[in-house]
């Protein structure tokens, strides 16, 4: 069964930066697509941000030029930094998985705080 652990969230000021880190075990790591979404309170899921394993990369338009997701293969880690963070941008954010429909799984979630 695959395994993703989040880590790197926190509160962090309006402006700032915080960068999230997935580590991934129990898969071929380098033929998923991975993604980040985030889920603040009343709100559905939302996709931030995927990235193919060929290294093509899709983006919410409200974070396109503040985020950037990235992968290392060889350590099995998909990347989320954000920059210029805002308010708004405060949610649990979840790490993904997908190969197809039916090889799809989540991580446990890490929260991030924007606020002053």
């Amino acid at each position: 069964q695959v395994q993703l652990v989040e880590s790197g969230g926190g509160l962090v000021q309006p402006g700032g930066s915080l960068r999230l880190s997935c580590a991934a075990s129990r898969i071929i790591f380098s033929i998923y697509t991975m993604g980040w979404y985030r889920q603040a309170p009343g709100k559905q899921r939302e996709l931030v941000a995927t990235i193919t394993s060929g290294g093509s990369t899709n983006y919410l338009d409200s974070v396109k030029g503040r985020f950037t997701i990235s992968r290392d293969n060889a350590k099995n880690t998909v990347y989320l930094q954000m920059n210029r963070l805002r308010p708004e941008d405060t949610a649990a954010y979840y790490c993904n998985a997908k190969r197809n429909s039916a090889d799809n799984s989540w991580g446990q979630g890490t929260q991030v705080t924007v606020s002053s």
